[in-house]
């Protein structure tokens, strides 16, 4: 499915001009926090704000804003009876920002192609709106090897890049800043059933999955889509194959306690955000006591979640799929508050 970035492209080269509508701040009860987005072209919308009824006045006000070719930030207070008010329940309220986009504005157009490029090549980037320009586009997207494309970005706002969206006034101007493309990847050892239904789940809500298979029947892509890569490894020497940072997380669900050991071994001596381990209580108090053998302490083991996923008593490896997905999800968020604290 065609993503919003996309979608704008496309839009652009077609010559149509185009309104981007973000969610720039929320408070209280609001179906959708900052960095939702929603894109508004004459012939099409793309993407999601939350839905409802404020997503629906919000496209009749990004077509108020293609017609009058200025961009605008609009609230949205969601109260029964506030003033203003649309009439909705969920008792917050919603900022959303509409900006405008123009056809020829080659700004734009360099921000929208190097947008794709960032999300093709997985390279950890952010969108940057400047909310001070009216007529102007004001998009930019900044990777971290690629650089600046689109409008130009001040070094200032380069410098206090974070990990959740957030606003940052520079020069004179107030950019909104989101990550594009988050920094880490998921790591799962092994392609099994379970592998084969997560990789899927996970990159549809944005992480970059590598699987890592020693059976060369197991190393199909087509097994795996969504996955960024998938690689034949050699699992007595997983470090000549991988390297893991603090950012990057471990799924471990190989086909026997054996390889379960050896990856275990691997994931404790990274940094790695998150490690997970598939397998029975007996296979995991198996495993850690060859651990405990080795030399690795109860804290070490401590960072190891198994039975990997929350418990939502699933068992087939498409509802597993979705426990760990969960909870990846959930792992993410929680560190990416925490560094913005």
């Amino acid at each position: 499915m065609e993503n919003y970035l996309e979608a704008l492209r496309t839009a652009l080269q077609n010559g149509e001009d185009a309104v981007l509508a973000a969610v720039i701040g929320s408070a209280g009860s609001a179906p959708r926090g900052p960095g939702a987005q929603m894109l508004i072209t004459p012939k099409r919308v793309c993407g999601t704000i939350g839905g409802g009824v404020m997503e629906h006045t919000a496209e009749q006000l990004a077509r108020e804003v293609l017609a009058e070719k200025r961009s605008r930030t609009q609230l949205f207070p969601l109260h029964p009876d506030g003033e203003g008010g649309l009439g909705a329940v969920c008792g917050g309220d919603v900022t959303v920002r509409f900006q405008y986009l123009p056809a020829q504005d080659t700004a734009v157009r360099a921000a929208a192609e190097g947008a794709v490029a960032l999300l093709a090549s997985g390279e950890k980037s952010w969108m940057f709106l400047n909310l001070t320009a009216e007529n102007e586009g004001g998009l930019s997207v900044y990777g971290v090897q690629r650089g600046v494309c689109g409008a130009p970005v001040p070094k200032q706002a380069l410098e206090r890049l974070g990990a959740v969206p957030a606003q940052i006034e520079s020069e004179g101007s107030t950019y909104f800043v989101q990550p594009l493309v988050r920094g880490g990847r998921v790591y799962i050892f092994g392609g099994g059933h379970v592998a084969q239904a997560l990789v899927p789940v996970l990159s549809s809500v944005d992480f970059r999955c590598v699987v890592l298979e020693d059976r060369a029947e197991f190393c199909n892509p087509a097994l795996f889509p969504g996955a960024e890569e998938v690689r034949l490894i050699d699992m007595k020497r997983i470090g000549d194959f991988v390297q893991v940072g603090p950012e990057d997380f471990i799924c471990i669900m190989t086909r026997g306690h054996a390889d379960d050991f050896t990856s275990e071994v691997f994931a404790l001596r990274t940094p790695a955000r998150y490690i997970g381990l598939m397998g029975s209580r007996t296979k995991v108090a198996f495993v850690h006591e060859k651990l405990r053998e080795a030399g690795f302490t109860d804290a070490d083991l401590a960072r190891v979640t198994t039975p990997i996923g929350l418990d939502i008593q699933s068992e087939t490896p498409a509802e597993i799929a979705v426990s760990i997905a969960a909870q990846l999800i959930c792992v993410r968020a929680q560190s990416d508050r925490q560094s913005q604290a």
